[in-house]
């Protein structure tokens, strides 16, 4: 067994969070025998020479001759997470940046990304290098698979969980840029799943998962597959999975039970001014006294009153017989225990794979999978506002509240007119109609048939196929807790159109907890009904073989053509899309298009077993694309893959890179993200300098702003975004070098460098959270341009159509080291220690003057969240034998820094943290049972909180990078048969 087969394989385990291989292969360091890319390669023979086909290139080849830096992830290491989805350990990936998962509460908390891609609500998806999911291709044997569905949008990125586990054999993740190899979307690199393709008898597994100390969480999953065997004209292999996750209020986490980490009351600040007992925010009517001679605006009711109108008099500072008093932070409501910090799922599905033997050379084979999802996702009870300075962005912004109304207490209409108006905002957390509930129903089918054969030309073998794909899902989603601002408007007005209007009851919105009955909410609820759908199908032809004998082997080529077609929609409730839901608001989207594009690639082993030239091969590639919408591009890849002496290889890449535009981000409707930040000009901030100056300036423009009293009224507000047809595809520059050491004097020893370098330029963006920052810092016409006040000063909307505005450049260095003992009667051990570093991470962001430039490392983004830590590490100790085994991994991720009061105020540290999670395995012999195995495990064996953090949008830690609070512990049996 050769000292690199033992780097690969040890690499590969190592990244997938295990040193071993499977333990039915114990000593197994080459990936299985039949790896193959079903774009790439037609059949499941090897070459007389053994090559065969590896994610990141077409032309078959030897296995241990990568010249670009590959994972693999198989089954035995998935299973030995204690993990209930492939895409929770992708994400675990030192190199990976997290992605949609299981502890991402969105829909009602935050609303659409500004990004143009969804929702996403109840998906998973994997994001390489922090470039975003939409940037990593993900395929399944080799070909596109359909973007996910949530009903909540129409994203880039594949839903990992709408793959059935059961049918996944391994996963294969290249760590390159590969758009000329396989097209757009491959900047950060390439997920490559691959699915069983022949399997012996029976294979079942159950696990069940919960975080015991806590009595919550707990965790099914079961799967199932059977095959009619390896080898022979005929293979089939069909199975199926289940898969349920419980879920976990955030109320039940001391991290996330208020809306800072770790806090016990709303003094403590944070809590939202969407209070139960109404908050009111007056203006001085020229015809009517509202206010003291205090000027107290902002008033509250001291307690619920019920059956009858509440009693307001402007002495209300000194009257004890009113019902009101000054608003404080003492009276604001926590929202945060309604949230989940795990959301609930269910999934099941199922899969087919066959393969016939039509002739000697040629070969047909067909795949089916189906997978149904149900995911739901809670947020705390509708905070309804109404008037100018709410910042809908919809009829609830210009709601009156009618003199007649009989619960106005007021005796006047109150009108919410930005000029001549005498209330700016009023805010009621409506908790008698609950918290807001969004269920997910997702279902997915994916087909895809090919035809393959091989024949001989001029003393080479060749090899050929045809594929067609089809994927499409459909998703539903149903929302309980908005409610029709129409109805509301009615509701609120004259009492006689009330009354004329069948169904409608007046509306009581100032009396507080328990004042609104269930009849004013009949009249005013609706159940929201969304809807999303995306459809691909595509055509492959390729060829592959080799041309010429060089001096180091054979000159190999590959070439083929690709047609696709896309198309996806999103459909809100039409009382959402009408701007008459009081939630987050949406507009539909719908959108199509094809892409027609060839592929030339170049493998040239010039010189081979010569003096310090063990191998010297350079390959290359080029890729045309024609996209119906976004135009056409040409794209280039070019590598050296060089061995000085067996014990050492060096190989370097460069590769250019793009990615066409979304549907999303090409047709989406309008859509609104509520952005968690600080106004640099609150009063409480204390502005000074060139700040309070600047400050100064934008309030002058303001009517009825006031900025020594000015406090922003809540900490979220709206960013919206929409799709533009005109955008141009991204496109990106990226270096990787590597070295690969495998010493002879240190058998089984290995240690892998890996260099990455990547810039993208045009990238599509939407002006987020800085552009506030970057306004009042510095009057930028263009920043100041896209934010929005209201006559207060209140930021009523940051707007933004998602343009080519913005550049990405990352660079950083992946370390890998991995070192097994010899086989011994007592088994083997293995110690792998996996390093990814992050050297910089830079936005570059276009001004009036020039460009800003926002450095990401080392730092925390926060809302949306993504953690970039400067370093993320592996360690696995592990022991397999005498039908034992034991597996101890450790986590690593470097402390990070973030900005809590805007990106010129003092960073707070959000610390470093070390993970430790281990397993315990028992496979005894059992009768007529080939394999019998036991696992039981602890992830998170010390019980490790999260850090803290302040700028993310919910549950105070971020989802994308640490593991939900508490000690998880499952058990799991499995059989072969």
């Amino acid at each position: 067994m050769s000292l690199l087969t033992v780097a690969l394989r040890s690499s590969a385990a190592l990244t997938a969070l295990v040193a071993a291989a499977a333990q039915a292969q114990p000593e197994s360091t080459l990936p299985p025998p039949d790896v193959q890319n079903a774009q790439a390669s037609t059949s499941n023979e090897r070459t007389a020479q053994g090559e065969i086909v590896i994610t990141g290139s077409r032309i078959r080849r030897d296995p241990l001759s990568q010249d670009s830096p590959v994972t693999f992830v198989d089954q035995s290491d998935i299973q030995k997470t204690g993990l209930n989805s492939v895409n929770e350990v992708l994400q675990r990936l030192p190199s990976a940046a997290g992605g949609l998962n299981g502890k991402v509460n969105l829909s009602g908390n935050a609303g659409n990304p500004p990004n143009g891609q969804g929702v996403g609500a109840g998906a998973a998806d994997v994001d390489l290098r922090y470039l975003g999911s939409q940037r990593t291709l993900v395929l399944v044997d080799g070909l596109r698979f359909v973007p996910g569905a949530s009903a909540s949008g129409v994203p880039g990125a594949v839903d990992v969980n709408s793959i059935p586990e059961s049918m996944i054999e391994r996963v294969e993740v290249l760590l390159d840029g590969a758009s000329a190899i396989y097209g757009s979307d491959a900047i950060a690199g390439v997920v490559n799943i691959i699915t069983k393709k022949g399997q012996r008898g029976f294979n079942a597994s159950a696990q069940l998962g919960k975080y015991l100390d806590e009595g919550d969480g707990f965790s099914q999953n079961y799967q199932l597959s059977w095959g009619n065997g390896i080898g022979g004209p005929t293979q089939v292999v069909v199975g199926a999975n289940f898969v349920k996750q419980d879920p976990i209020l955030a109320a039940d986490r001391a991290i996330s039970a208020f809306p800072a980490p770790y806090q016990t009351s709303c003094l403590q600040g944070g809590c939202s001014s969407y209070t139960p007992l109404a908050r009111l925010i007056l203006l001085r009517d020229p015809t009517q006294s509202f206010l003291t001679s205090s000027d107290v605006a902002s008033i509250t009711l001291k307690a619920p009153v019920i059956g009858r109108v509440p009693i307001y008099s402007p002495d209300f500072l000194t009257n004890p017989n009113t019902d009101y008093k000054p608003f404080t932070a003492a009276d604001r409501f926590n929202f945060a225990p309604y949230n989940y910090i795990l959301t609930p799922l269910k999934r099941y599905g199922g899969f087919a794979n066959v393969r016939q033997e039509l002739t000697a050379d040629i070969n047909a084979s067909a795949k089916f999978s189906y997978n149904h999802r149900e995911s739901k996702n809670q947020a705390a009870p509708l905070p309804l506002g109404i008037g100018f300075d709410a910042a809908n962005q919809n009829l609830l912004d210009t709601i009156n509240v009618d003199v007649t109304n009989p619960f106005n207490p007021f005796g006047v209409t109150l009108n919410s007119d930005p000029i001549a108006g005498n209330y700016s905002v009023f805010f009621r957390r409506l908790v008698e109609n609950g918290p807001r509930r969004f269920e997910q129903k997702v279902d997915t089918y994916y087909g895809s048939g090919t035809v393959d054969g091989k024949f001989g030309l001029a003393g080479h073998d060749w090899f050929w196929d045809v594929n067609v794909l089809y994927g499409h899902n459909k998703a539903k989603q149903t929302m309980l807790g908005n409610i029709n601002a129409a109805h509301l408007k009615t509701a609120l007005g004259p009492v006689a159109v009330c009354n004329a209007t069948p169904g409608c009851l007046p509306f009581n919105f100032f009396g507080g907890v328990g004042s609104v009955t269930q009849g004013m909410l009949d009249w005013i609820n609706f159940e929201q009904n969304d809807s999303s759908e995306q459809t691909l199908w595509g055509v492959t032809a390729n060829v592959s073989g080799t041309i010429a004998e060089l001096p180091g082997g054979p000159l190999g080529v590959a070439f083929g053509v690709e047609h696709r077609n896309q198309k996806g929609r999103f459909d809100p409730d039409p009382v959402v899309a009408a701007g008459e839901g009081s939630d987050i608001p949406a507009e539909p989207t719908h959108g199509e298009y094809n892409i027609d594009e060839a592929y030339l690639e170049l493998n040239a082993p010039l010189l081979a077993d010569r003096y310090l030239i063990n191998l010297l091969e350079l390959n290359g590639a080029v890729r045309f694309s024609d996209y119906s919408i976004s135009g056409s591009t040409t794209t280039f890849k070019g590598g050296i893959n060089y061995k000085p002496v067996p014990e050492v290889r060096l190989r370097g890449s460069y590769s250019q890179g793009f990615r066409a535009p979304t549907i999303g981000e090409l047709f989406g409707g309008r859509s609104r993200f509520d952005q968690s930040l600080t106004d640099p000009c609150n009063a409480s901030a204390n502005p000074t300098g060139q700040i309070l100056a600047n400050c100064q300036t934008i309030f002058a423009a303001l009517p009825l702003a006031d900025l020594a009293t000015y406090e922003q009224d809540n900490p979220q507000r709206p960013v919206f975004t929409v799709g533009n047809p005109e955008l141009e595809p991204e496109k990106s520059n990226g270096w990787n070098v590597g070295v690969v050491v495998s010493p002879a004097a240190v058998p089984r020893f290995s240690i892998e460098a890996n260099y990455y370098h990547i810039k993208i330029k045009n990238a599509i963006f939407s002006p987020f959270a800085q552009t506030l920052d970057r306004c009042v810092a510095t009057l930028d016409p263009l920043a100041c341009s896209l934010v929005n006040r209201t006559v207060t000063g209140q930021i009523a909307s940051i707007n933004g159509t998602l343009q080519n505005i913005n550049a990405i450049e990352t660079s950083g260095l992946d370390l890998n080291l991995a070192y097994r003992t010899a086989p011994a009667s007592w088994g083997t051990v293995g110690f792998t220690l996996n390093n990814s570093f992050l050297f910089n991470y830079n936005i570059i962001v276009p001004t009036e003057d020039g460009s800003d430039v926002i450095s990401r490392e080392g730092t925390e983004q926060g809302s949306p969240d993504q953690a970039f830590p400067a370093h993320k590490a592996i360690a696995i100790v592990d022991w397999n034998g005498m039908d034992f085994g034991a597996t101890l991994t450790g986590r690593y991720i470097s402390g990070v820094k973030e900005f809590p009061n805007g990106a010129n105020a003092p960073s707070a540290k959000m610390n470093a943290r070390f993970y430790t999670d281990i397993q315990g395995r028992w496979t005894p012999k059992f009768g007529p049972l080939s394999e019998l195995g036991f696992a039981l495990g602890i992830n998170n064996l010390f019980n490790l909180d999260p850090p803290g953090c302040i700028t993310c949008s919910l549950n105070n830690f971020d989802p994308t990078t640490y593991d939900v609070p508490g000690r998880y512990y499952y058990a799991r049996v499995a059989v072969k048969y």
